[in-house]
């Protein structure tokens, strides 16, 4: 992966403000869906599709493309959004979210759209489909490398511990597992809930490399990938600290949006704000 200079970084942080702006136009037209997980993790979908996935989107199928596995698949908004930005299919496509007969559902479908690699919704599934691809990966002597994408609320679910304890076992060094420590889940707070922390030191004790950045900093996250990629001995796996609801005030931080999308009246008002911060962030890169 090339290094990431200050002008493409600049680049990626214009994509991901038009990707969120999209993530909310997408909810309203389709009058259901999250919201709060989607626009957190808006930052991290634009550096793994605009600058670290191997990956063709004309070539969805390549043999020896990046494996990128979405394990809390209720996020797929942002994951749809950026993939059409990426050229897998039209944006014209993302106003059907949600209907019927639509390519594009509720919760990733693997036949239904080229480019998804499982189909994901039973949060806790994630990670052991992805040490499966991994291991396949080696037993086969693919040079691909494999993402998995999780939430922090299903580390309450007990077969992702199954799944970690199984990577660290077979020391798959090319397995980078990701959660996003947005620290809200559909009842409440994470640590009201079911309390993850210390949740680094658990993974280490499983036999991970355990990386923790800022989910929102391009250059943090690029540069965990790489230091991942350098890791020979252990899967990695990278807390990636995010805002749920990230750039749109009356959204950030409250889980009462984890699962519900904007009226059109709420909509206007956070659009207003995202083309907004769009503009500030052009004009500081000019």
């Amino acid at each position: 992966m090339e290094a990431l200079h200050d002008k493409k970084a600049k680049l990626l942080e214009e994509i991901a403000n038009r990707i969120r702006e999209t993530i909310i136009e997408t909810l309203v037209e389709a009058g259901s869906g999250h919201s709060a997980g989607p626009l957190g993790m808006a930052d991290i979908f634009t550096a793994f599709y605009f600058h670290i996935l191997n990956h063709n989107p004309k070539k969805p199928n390549w043999e020896e493309r990046d494996r990128l596995i979405l394990s809390n698949g209720h996020i797929c908004p942002v994951r749809y959004v950026t993939m059409a930005y990426a050229g897998y299919f039209p944006l014209s496509e993302l106003k059907t979210l949600r209907k019927i007969d639509s390519r594009l559902q509720g919760h990733p479908h693997r036949t239904s759209l080229p480019g998804l690699e499982t189909t994901s919704g039973p949060l806790g599934s994630g990670l052991g489909q992805s040490v499966g691809v991994a291991l396949a990966g080696k037993m086969d002597n693919k040079k691909y490398q494999v993402y998995c994408l999780m939430s922090d609320g299903e580390q309450d679910a007990g077969n992702t511990w199954e799944a970690a304890m199984f990577a660290g076992k077979n020391k798959l060094n090319n397995l980078t597992a990701l959660i996003d420590r947005n620290n809200i889940q559909i009842d409440g707070y994470t640590e009201n809930i079911m309390p993850l922390e210390p949740l680094k030191d658990k993974y280490e004790s499983f036999g991970w490399h355990v990386l923790e950045i800022d989910g929102h900093n391009f250059e943090q996250i690029v540069d965990a990938v790489n230091v991942a990629k350098a890791v020979y001995e252990k899967p990695t796996l990278i807390i990636a600290h995010t805002i749920p609801g990230k750039g749109v005030s009356f959204m950030e931080k409250d889980y009462l949006w984890h699962g519900k999308p904007p009226t059109r009246e709420e909509a206007n008002v956070a659009l207003k704000e995202l083309r907004t911060l769009g503009g500030k962030i052009q004009s500081e890169h000019q």
